[in-house]
């Protein structure tokens, strides 16, 4: 089962200024294709503190309040760690479908986090596309992601 349909939940979606115009676009594919979107910001692409998007949006999600998290940013590392901190949040960073599929079948990631400055927004939508198709695999993989947690 994938990560989206196993749940009703809304997906939330986030990103500082240098990934508005990607997480925009996004959110209007999601809406499309019928999903409810919570947005946690940028609003513009303003000048916008990466953690003050990333954080709401982790809780959101280690809450149960959506089933899983996209973020953008420049690099998409600053989101990423930031999303990280959470104790049950597995941000994983990915710039191919390859590597989204990777991070949900062998690491269970609920926010996929992704580069605006380099990938396409076609790509972007490809990789969450990906991201939402692909089931975690368990097995061994479910014992090293059990390890994760170092509290």
């Amino acid at each position: 089962m994938n990560i989206h349909t196993s749940t009703q939940q809304p997906i939330a979606i986030g990103s500082d200024h240098a990934g508005f115009e990607y997480k925009q676009a996004v959110k209007e594919w999601l809406t499309g294709k019928g999903f409810a979107v919570i947005d946690f910001g940028a609003a513009s692409t303003s000048s916008v503190d990466y953690p003050e998007v990333a954080h709401p949006l982790a809780t959101a999600v280690e809450k149960g309040e959506a089933a899983f998290g996209i973020l953008f940013c420049g690099s998409a590392n600053g989101v990423a760690i930031t999303a990280n901190k959470h104790q049950h949040i597995r941000a994983g960073l990915a710039w191919n479908t390859e590597v989204a599929q990777l991070i949900r079948q062998h690491n269970n990631a609920n926010i996929i986090c992704i580069p605006a400055r380099f990938v396409t927004t076609e790509a972007a939508m490809e990789m969450v596309q990906t991201f939402m198709d692909t089931a975690f695999e368990g097995g061994r993989h479910e014992t090293r992601v059990n390890k994760i947690p170092c509290c």
